[in-house]
């Protein structure tokens, strides 16, 4: 139990900027989900239970009529489809952390992932326990903020044209923090420009998986180049 006082004593820094970020956009979604009429509690345990994020906006709008099962799957599997391609890169960490694997799997977001790519593990703590706890930290940051988004849009109704752009906000300001902190900016231009090309080639609907695609490749196809580079910059240091 120390273990784990320690790890998510030595995690909780590392995971503020998700705690500011998640905090309201939690709140967004708690307050578009109360707008529909569904009691803040709902709101909650859809977080606690699915905690899906991006994916969570756009399930807002299946509690309508006219929305068949299959849009649901289909909408869902766009829109999550990255997290593929997320879990690949992770294998080998998540396959050294017993059962605790199943819950890092369900708990794989985006500033998760990020955060488990960038966070170096601090002296003296456990790399599993450290991870488990930026993952769970995570997880707790978007619950709260559901619950109290929840309460908000069900006792203090307001406009809330726009609030679902606070998603989109939080990717930017991702964006912008590993490209600030990280040495080789070509994986973010490469996003970028494969990005564009796919959504002018196949659509805004359409664009995730195609794009997706292209850059794992390229980057895996780079992958010895950018190693390299990287290690060239280390050792100028």
């Amino acid at each position: 139990m120390k273990d784990y006082q320690k790890a998510f004593k030595k995690a909780f820094p590392y995971t503020i900027p998700v705690l500011t970020g998640y905090l309201f956009i939690g709140i967004a979604f708690g307050v578009m989900y109360a707008e529909k009429g569904y009691n803040f509690l709902w709101a909650g345990l859809m977080s606690l239970l699915v905690f899906a994020g991006s994916g969570q906006y756009l399930a807002v709008n299946f509690f309508v009529p006219g929305i068949s099962f299959f849009q649901v799957v289909f909408l869902t599997l766009t829109i999550n489809i990255r997290h593929i391609f997320y879990g690949l890169s992770l294998l080998e960490p998540f396959n050294q952390m017993g059962k605790m694997k199943w819950y890092m799997i369900f708990g794989l977001t985006d500033e998760t992932y990020s955060l488990l790519c960038t966070t170096k593990v601090p002296i003296g703590v456990s790399k599993e326990k450290f991870m488990f706890a930026l993952a769970l930290l995570n997880q707790f940051y978007w619950v709260l903020g559901s619950l109290i988004g929840g309460l908000v849009g069900t006792y203090i109704p307001f406009n809330s044209q726009g609030i679902d752009f606070a998603m989109t906000a939080l990717f930017v300001v991702i964006l912008v923090e590993q490209w600030l902190n990280q040495r080789s900016r070509i994986p973010a231009l490469l996003g970028m420009v494969c990005s564009v090309l796919a959504i002018a080639i196949f659509g805004s609907e359409k664009f995730i998986f195609p794009a997706m695609l292209i850059i794992v490749l390229l980057l895996f196809l780079g992958k010895k180049r950018l190693d390299y580079e990287e290690e060239e910059e280390e050792s100028c240091h």
